[in-house]
């Protein structure tokens, strides 16, 4: 699946802010308005894509400390070209499921417009939450199922789309955070004209208490 993926925004990569701007435009706006990045906090931007997320967030805050990954290399590399002013932002290419970063390194860790792509989305929650601080948030913003526009997408790219793998309802995503140890602070739905709804939830590491099953 991964590789599916990879060659598929490698293909694009140089269409893709192009064809998609309105789409980028919106959604990352929202997301960077919603997160509220304080300047001191470093941040990891999983599925960074060509670093437009970046960018809005170096243009209020040119020090902000962010680490963006992604699968593809050559939108990697439209991403180091946006920020090549900035020695304060990395770029590498990984897997959700293998960040290559030790445990509790980052205070905020963001993801936007990936989860339908990830096979096994315990698993990438798992390995977000690992390289999360104790303190941490997690702000993952993606496509919503509860729309019937979704679910169609949905319908026809898993059946066209060999880089496409599930959509969620918002009640499947909350799920999938809670199980994996996330505990949701706020979350809402909104919509991108009438063709996206998209969902997003923030969310912060469980205590041990909190993930205690009573007696």
């Amino acid at each position: 699946m991964e590789t599916n993926v990879r060659q598929q925004y490698n293909r694009m990569a140089r269409i893709y802010d192009r064809v998609w701007s309105r789409y980028i435009s919106k959604s990352l706006s929202f997301l960077k308005d919603w997160a509220q990045l304080d300047s001191t906090r470093t941040v990891l931007d999983v599925a960074c894509g060509t670093g437009t997320f970046e960018r809005l967030v170096l243009l209020e805050h040119p020090t902000q400390q962010i680490t963006g990954i992604d699968l593809s290399e050559k939108m990697l590399e439209i991403a180091e070209e946006k920020c090549r002013d900035y020695p304060n932002v990395s770029f590498h290419i990984a897997s959700v499921t293998a960040l290559p970063f030790s445990d509790r390194t980052f205070d905020t860790v963001i993801s936007a417009s990936a989860f339908h792509y990830f096979e096994n989305p315990s698993a990438a929650l798992l390995e977000m939450k690992r390289v999360l601080k104790p303190d941490g948030e997690l702000i993952i913003l993606d496509w919503c199922k509860d729309d019937w526009l979704c679910r169609i997408y949905d319908f026809v790219l898993k059946r066209f789309d060999s880089a496409h793998e599930h959509c969620y309802t918002q009640a499947e995503f909350h799920h999938l955070l809670n199980e994996t140890g996330f505990q949701i602070q706020r979350a809402t739905r909104f919509r991108i004209g009438l063709a996206w709804e998209l969902m997003i939830a923030t969310a912060t590491k469980m205590s041990i208490e909190q993930t205690q099953v009573p007696d």
